[in-house]
């Protein structure tokens, strides 16, 4: 009896039986990947005549393809201007180099519209170099095309949200500054604000105003922190400041004073404080000059220039920063201005700014030292001299700066020396 074994006739078939099919499959799928792969495909002759083209950049044209082969070249599916592009640019680019990939062109449709499209064209060579045909992928970009589209506008808002955002900064910024300062009887008086950045409201404050009997009082003081938190501080710690200077003119008692609003309002989960100095200012006599008291809360201390040339810091030791305790320790200083003399008042700004790309600063002797060169000076001289010097440190002046100079003038006909 003859028994058959299925399973070795199964196994007599061999790996050539099985892979056949795959063969016939992968044959068949070489044709149909040209026809309908994801990106369109075409060879053109040398002089730019069609000669072959996918069934895929058939359907997103909407031609036949005996209306394209043998009929019409690359070139006359472009636009104008990539018409244009193609004859200066891509033309002889690929004769060049024998390739050129990933340029953005546009493909007019049958229908008239417009295809954009990134084309990379290579060309065949035959076995002796000479160039034979072109070879071209077309990958369509209109969701590309969509994406940078929408990319560019929102570009343009964040542009024109920027650009508002400036104008409103710098319209709020105006607002915690005094338009001009009063002009004051008997003294040259100036101040300059530096803004670091146009896109943050500093906390940087200063003002003078006049006070009953022939007084004035001044102020110039630093707000911790940038933004909305910090000129709302900014705003209350100016016009508290006037305030309190009405009802009680002792430098002290108007930090007292300015002191216990800020820590009572922000003594909670997001604490403010500030520095400050204040000056009250009075004619000392009959010979023009004036005194002034100065309190300082936390503050760098103020420079004095003298009409000898010579320039000091003005110490206020031991004054506390205002807002953070309940009861802070003020202190004062009384000086007197005479003719020809300059009081300079600053932030830290200036002092903090860095000088070199090591990290250094500018620091409180490099300003004495700058003080010193310009002494005798008159107010504007200073600010301007300033002025010039914030703007040499550049990007090292990464915070906003305020200075104040109030100079005594000599006797009309007296030069300074």
């Amino acid at each position: 009896m003859c028994v058959t074994d299925d399973r070795h006739d199964h196994r007599a078939a061999g790996p050539a039986d099985e892979q056949a099919p795959f063969a016939a499959l992968l044959e068949d799928s070489a044709a149909d990947l040209y026809e309908n792969a994801p990106c369109g495909y075409l060879s053109t002759l040398l002089d730019g005549q069609i000669a072959k083209v996918n069934k895929t950049l058939l359907d997103w044209l909407g031609y036949r393809r005996e209306d394209l082969v043998g009929r019409k070249r690359f070139s006359d599916l472009l636009t104008v201007g990539g018409k244009l592009y193609h004859e200066t640019h891509f033309a002889p680019l690929l004769s060049l180099q024998g390739g050129v990939g990933g340029i953005a062109l546009e493909l007019r449709a049958a229908d008239g519209s417009r295809l954009p499209v990134l084309v990379t064209s290579t060309v065949k060579t035959g076995d002796d170099g000479q160039p034979l045909l072109i070879r071209t992928t077309v990958t369509d970009a209109r969701d590309r095309r969509a994406y940078e589209t929408e990319l560019l506008r929102a570009r343009q808002e964040a542009d024109r949200e920027r650009d508002r955002l400036k104008v409103l900064t710098a319209t709020l910024q105006r607002t915690l500054l005094p338009p001009a300062l009063d002009d004051v009887p008997g003294l040259d008086v100036a101040a300059h604000y530096h803004i670091a950045s146009a896109d943050e409201v500093g906390g940087d404050f200063y003002d003078l105003f006049p006070l009953a009997h022939g007084t004035w009082g001044l102020f110039l003081g630093d707000v911790c922190g940038k933004g909305a938190a910090a000129a709302a501080v900014t705003s209350l710690a100016r016009y508290t400041l006037r305030a309190a200077a009405v009802y009680d003119p002792d430098p002290a008692a108007v930090l007292g004073n300015l002191n216990t609003v800020l820590n009572q309002k922000h003594h909670g989960t997001d604490p403010r404080f500030c520095t400050v100095i204040f000056g009250l200012l009075a004619p000392d006599g009959d010979e023009g000059a004036f005194q002034i008291t100065l309190a300082s809360g936390g503050h760098p201390p103020a420079v004095l220039m003298r009409a000898d040339g010579s320039a000091d810091h003005l110490h206020t030791p031991g004054g506390q920063l205002i807002g953070v305790l309940p009861h802070a320790h003020i202190a004062t200083t009384t000086v007197r201005l005479d003719p020809g003399d300059t009081l300079l008042l600053y932030t830290d700004g200036l002092t903090e700014a860095h000088t070199d790309r090591s990290g250094g600063r500018y620091g409180d002797e490099a300003l004495l030292d700058f003080a010193r060169s310009l002494a005798p000076a008159t107010a504007s001289d200073t600010i301007r001299a300033l002025s010039d010097l914030l703007d040499d440190l550049g990007t090292g002046l990464d915070d906003d700066t305020a200075v104040l100079a109030v100079h005594v003038p000599r006797p009309p006909g007296e030069e300074q020396q």
